[in-house]
């Protein structure tokens, strides 16, 4: 077994002398400094595969300590010693890039688990450069536009952390498909991924659901249960439609989240679990919080790092990819050759809003080659209702009826030539008012923005 190098900071000598015996009879190496001055010199003259700190040092405090490691050590796992009760602080560290945090007094088990899975990204990475597992590559995440190019790269980073995320979007979007590789990627992957619809449990089953009840506990209760966060132990419990949470189970949600523990119905004593959350809902949250329907501190304990997953209309630069990723699916799905789209049908879908994003997308499509009596999906057959972005381009940028194939060929020009003539279109009616015209394309003003330079209208 490699030995791994921990670095332990903290200026209480029965904290440090407690830490070392523990880790010690881990098998791991220590090596430990009292301030931060003598853990920037240690940092910077050995490597390290843990960094372990106290927030009060006597010479500065451990954020500035973890924005540090984050800025000379960006691959080391750096975890906080808080105080009791200090979960602002420990919010505050997270946010900064620590990794994981623990409260004084420290629980030797929970030290433990944090340890262990912390070094299971410093071996990941040592042995192939990177924490994907071969059930999490990219492809599970389709897209290679600038939007998804950037929810990637989030993606790595976030799964490095312990951290609460809070992700937005629409529904539809993949925000599931985007919790599950952050916990793939992440060294919780060999331990289970608990995805749960808030909205589709009765608000009377609830704690049950998420913590699980003891035999005889209330009427019905036949046998012991395990709940949502049992069953999440060591993993991810990601907590889709969380808006939808009552009020009386946000109050308990916050104290199992704030204190790492669950109480079951019946019982007399909480139970450890260790668990990251991740969050999601197509609502606006913070809306939610100012009118009163979401509390606000379970907000901040959620939302402690928020990740935005862009709706398909924002990145119809990876529809191709898309629409021939979902048809090869069906082919392989009924045995059958894969179905294939007219150019009426590509262009289409091209000047589609879809309101239901990817999701509506795999739906229309299956419907369309379900139904479709030609050798092609023609535009008729997707039945796409009144989401139209635009009216169909003329003239010079009508887009070419070739026989080409549209999984064929790059359509990065024809998908261009569309766009240019809708802005330009949209632009006319409005006088040239970008504010306006935004609207009228349902893009914000920004986005027009982006898109008139990189189409190079003026």
């Amino acid at each position: 077994m490699t030995i791994q190098h921990i670095l332990i900071i903290d200026d209480e000598p029965d904290i440090r002398e407690l830490l070392e015996i523990t880790l010690g009879r881990m098998g791991h190496e220590t090596r430990s400094a009292a301030n931060v001055a003598e853990a920037r010199q240690l940092l910077d003259s050995q490597a390290f595969d843990l960094c372990l700190t106290d927030m009060r040092l006597p010479d500065g405090n451990g954020i500035e300590l973890v924005e540090y490691i984050q800025d000379r050590h960006p691959d080391l796992p750096v975890a906080v010693i808080t105080a009791f009760g200090s979960m602002d602080t420990a919010i505050e560290a997270l946010k900064a890039g620590a990794f994981d945090f623990v409260s004084k007094p420290v629980d030797l088990k929970m030290l433990r688990d944090l340890v262990s899975s912390a070094l299971k990204l410093t071996r990941s990475e040592d042995a192939g450069g990177n924490t994907s597992r071969p059930t999490a590559d990219d492809s599970e995440l389709l897209g290679d536009s600038a939007s998804m190019q950037n929810l990637k790269a989030k993606i790595a980073k976030l799964a490095r952390s312990q951290a609460p995320v809070y992700i937005r979007g629409e529904s539809g979007s993949g925000k599931e498909l985007v919790a599950r590789q952050i916990h793939q990627r992440g060294p919780r992957a060999d331990a289970p991924f608990v995805p749960v619809n808030c909205g589709a449990i009765p608000a009377e089953l609830m704690e049950s659901e998420f913590f699980g009840h003891l035999k005889g506990s209330f009427t019905g209760a036949m046998a012991d249960k395990e709940g949502l966060f049992q069953a999440a132990h060591g993993g991810t419990l990601f907590l889709d439609e969380v808006a939808e949470l009552p009020m009386h189970m946000q109050v308990k949600l916050l104290r199992a989240i704030q204190e790492r523990a669950i109480k079951p119905v019946g019982a007399a004593r909480e139970t450890p679990v260790d668990v990251r959350i991740l969050s999601a809902t197509h609502k606006d949250l913070a809306e939610e919080v100012r009118e009163g329907r979401f509390r606000q501190d379970l907000y901040y304990r959620l939302n402690v790092i928020q990740l935005d997953v862009p709706p398909l209309r924002e990145r119809i630069d990876d529809l191709p990819l898309l629409a021939g990723h979902f048809l090869r699916q069906l082919g392989e799905r009924w045995g059958t050759e894969t179905p294939t789209l007219s150019d009426d049908a590509q262009v289409a879908l091209a000047r589609y809003s879809f309101p239901g994003n990817v999701r509506e997308l795999e739906n229309v499509l299956e419907r369309a080659a379900t139904l479709c009596e030609s050798e092609a999906i023609g535009p008729d057959d997707l039945h796409l209702g009144d989401g139209v972005l635009h009216d169909e381009p003329t003239g010079e940028h009508a887009v070419p009826t070739t026989p080409a194939g549209w999984l064929d060929k790059d359509l990065s020009e024809l998908l261009g030539n569309t766009e240019k003539e809708a802005i330009i279109e949209a632009l006319e009616k409005t006088r040239w008012n970008r504010t306006q015209a935004a609207k009228l394309l349902g893009l914000t003003l920004r986005q027009l923005r982006y898109r008139l330079k990189k189409l190079g209208v003026e």
